[in-house]
């Protein structure tokens, strides 16, 4: 046992090349992520839910468009800052109203606010779960995905006019 967690330290210490990567908490995000699933698959069988034999091209492209946004709202805008917070520190203000946090470096901190600040990290998480969603509560996901479609389209409308009026008015 002893050899192996010298092992382990060694393969984290040359990979990190003096960077702070905290790959013990990446696995333990990888091994949460697998119970989290296997929970949700579990779920879906007990309940005796059938599986769809494919996925409905409709569904997934809304389910894109509903992972994008909530994804980002969770994971980089103003008002979702208090759940942040007490993993990340304020850096700056970066696009409209999003942020720009920094992990806090205080053991399972950092692997947690790498997470919670990395839209991409988080979609995964979210695409999960509002597929798990829709195969055991179809109307519900359906209707929260339709509401952050919406929500994605009036963000990619608010920001094309604010381009649109800064371009005619230099303003």
């Amino acid at each position: 046992m002893e050899r192996l967690r010298r092992r382990l330290q060694r393969t984290e210490r040359t990979y990190s090349a003096g960077e702070n990567r905290p790959l013990r908490g990446y696995a333990a995000a990888m091994t949460a992520f697998g119970v989290y699933t296997a929970g949700w698959a579990a779920v879906v069988k007990l309940c005796g839910r059938p599986l769809p034999d494919r996925p409905v091209p409709w569904d997934v492209a809304l389910t894109a468009v509903a992972t994008f946004r909530l994804s980002r709202l969770l994971s980089k805008v103003s008002v979702t800052s208090p759940l942040r917070a007490p993993f990340t520190t304020f850096q700056d203000p970066q696009g409209p109203a999003e942020l720009h946090e920094e992990a806090r470096s205080e053991g399972a901190k950092d692997t947690i606010g790498d997470l919670l600040t990395c839209p991409f990290c988080m979609s995964v998480w979210v695409a999960s779960t509002l597929t798990a969603g829709q195969l055991l509560w179809p109307r519900a996901p359906r209707t929260a995905v339709g509401a952050l479609t919406a929500l994605a389209g009036a963000a990619a409308l608010q920001l094309t006019y604010s381009a649109l009026v800064e371009k005619t008015t230099g303003e």
